[in-house]
């Protein structure tokens, strides 16, 4: 592990000297995660991408994407575009990304079951916004929104998301 992981601890997430409090998913942690289990997977993931709406933020990254109105991520293992972004209108099951509330203002898109997705493994493992601290999310990890906009102007294209087994 170097100082530029992001690494999930028992006190929240170390990253570059410093360590955010944190919320991960209502199921926990997961070494065999399911698609609707609400776990966070373990291991070492990676940040892949980048997301942001453009009608609320200024770009954090000069990598990173504007969510579009019609922006979606599928995730019914069904569909041969399962795990990955998609735009409406969109027959299979899905997520929106522009969302009313803020959790989605900006994304870090990480590599869990992806590219090659294995239907039903699990889809849309971000690093989001929180809702208020200690409120679980789907399976992603999720920080107080200075603490996200912070680590976005950190990372970069395959910065390591380690989350052991606690």
């Amino acid at each position: 592990m170097t100082p530029l992981d992001l690494v999930l601890t028992p006190r929240g997430v170390r990253f570059a000297g410093r360590v955010f409090p944190c919320t991960i998913g209502k199921g926990g942690l997961s070494t065999s995660k399911k698609e609707g289990d609400g776990a966070t997977p373990t291991g070492v993931h990676h940040i892949v991408g980048m997301l942001y709406r453009p009608d609320r933020i200024a770009r954090p990254a000069s990598w990173a994407l504007p969510i579009g109105p019609c922006d979606l991520w599928s995730d019914d293992g069904r569909d041969s575009s399962y795990n990955t972004l998609v735009t409406a209108p969109y027959a299979f099951s899905h997520e929106k990304l522009r969302r009313a509330d803020p959790l989605y203002d900006l994304v870090l898109l990480t590599d869990w079951n992806w590219p090659n997705a294995v239907p039903g493994r699990g889809s849309a493992i971000f690093i989001h916004q929180w809702r208020r601290p200690g409120y679980p999310t789907e399976g992603c990890i999720a920080f107080r929104r200075d603490h996200l906009h912070w680590i976005a102007e950190q990372v970069v294209v395959g910065t390591r998301l380690i989350i052991p087994e606690l």
